[in-house]
């Protein structure tokens, strides 16, 4: 395969790793017997702390790839084409996440379920997508330090005010909303703190744009993800705790008490340093290809495992039965499987699409005199309301 310089191959890696480790988490949590989870259990304590890292990462490695790409070019502000297609990108996730939490079966007897509002993976990024782009239109007309310092503080300011944020109900603001900051209604994701994330890997993104031509610049980023990353999981706890009884603030108290946020971050900088070191192996066609196609295969999941749309999914029917000797193969079986589809569709996805136009067009056709008709109707139906409605009122006038 021809290589790009301008491409970062490890960070394509870095989102098909973390792809699959969502397609595993999921299957395996979702369908595992509570029976089998036994954190004394060394084999599933390993799994269960991986799992954890995936979704920092992914958050992360989302962030990165954008900015990097919003950033590459000459063009500021407004002017900056990434700027409306990533505010097209972020609308569509949102619209997405939503339509894969739509029932047909409820739609048919014309009701909307609970399920629809909750908030989930595709809701946070999209609204991440949305978020960075004001920051940087925002820092458009700005010195250049404006726009990683607004990142980093973002990723920081969230992650220590979680304990505060977490508690709260949001009541005032309607369910829709509230589930965006909120798990007390069901949602699985919540913009804060995961927006941090996004942010940090934007910074990220910033300092490899600036840095790109710097002849170490691998051998010094690996060094300083490793430092930081370990720095982070091993002394962070630590750090917090000294501020606690430094400044007798319960903020960091609370902080200390369940510092998961900061690990995590250590985590992804730990990743980050793997996949860098590993770099020159990240060539590998099938593995860029899933990198680049996380969307597909995220709805591909969605829809095989949760009953997306049908709610006939495995989740459905299958919830938390499976032993081990199950579950196991039975995740490998289904990761190929939803890969597999993502790709085929990746493939044919002009044709499909043109096909899909084709029958809509065709749909369309046939069903305009109806349409006409049934307008027709209801404008003449209405029209006999009025004037029986008129006369009555001049009935009751006399």
């Amino acid at each position: 395969m021809k290589e790009n310089k301008y491409r970062l191959y490890f960070v394509d890696a870095m989102r098909a790793w973390a792809i699959l480790m969502m397609l595993q988490g999921h299957f395996v949590d979702g369908l595992l017997d509570n029976a089998y989870r036994d954190n004394s259990n060394l084999a599933f304590s390993i799994w269960q702390y991986f799992r954890g890292i995936t979704a920092p990462v992914f958050f992360t490695v989302s962030g990165f790839i954008f900015t990097y790409l919003l950033v590459r070019g000459d063009q500021q502000g407004f002017e900056n084409p990434r700027v409306k297609k990533g505010i097209k990108r972020g609308l569509q996730l949102l619209l997405i996440g939503y339509l894969l939490r739509l029932n047909l079966f409820g739609l048919l007897k014309g009701e909307i379920y609970g399920t629809f509002y909750l908030v989930d993976v595709l809701h946070c990024i999209g609204l991440s997508i949305l978020g960075i782009i004001g920051m940087y239109l925002f820092a458009s007309t700005k010195k250049k330090f404006v726009l990683p310092l607004i990142l980093f503080a973002t990723t920081i300011v969230l992650f220590v005010l979680e304990p505060q944020y977490k508690i709260m109900e949001f009541g005032f603001l309607p369910d829709m909303l509230a589930n965006y900051f909120t798990k007390a209604n069901g949602s699985v994701f919540t913009i804060f703190p995961w927006f941090g994330y996004a942010t940090f890997g934007a910074f990220l993104s910033l300092l490899f744009t600036k840095f790109k031509d710097f002849k170490y610049l691998y051998p010094v980023a690996i060094a300083t993800a490793f430092t930081a990353g370990f720095g982070l999981i091993l002394y962070s706890s630590g750090f917090v705790n000294y501020l606690a009884q430094t400044t007798g603030l319960q903020l960091f108290a609370d902080l200390f008490k369940n510092n998961y946020l900061f690990i995590r971050l250590g985590n992804v900088l730990v990743v980050f340093g793997v996949f860098m070191t590993l770099r020159k192996f990240m060539l590998n066609s099938t593995v860029l290809k899933i990198g680049s196609s996380t969307l597909s295969i995220y709805i591909s999941h969605f829809v095989i495992l949760y009953g997306s749309l049908t709610g006939l999914g495995f989740y459905a029917f299958l919830h938390h039965s499976l032993s081990p000797y199950i579950v196991v193969p039975g995740a490998l079986i289904f990761m190929v499987a939803c890969v597999y589809s993502a790709l085929k569709y990746e493939d044919n996805k002009v044709a499909i699409k043109a096909k899909a136009g084709e029958l809509v067009q065709q749909f369309t056709a046939h069903a305009e005199p109806w349409i006409a008709f049934t307008f027709r109707l209801i404008k003449d139906t209405l029209f006999r309301v009025r004037v029986t409605v008129i006369k009555l009122f001049r009935f009751a006038k006399n």
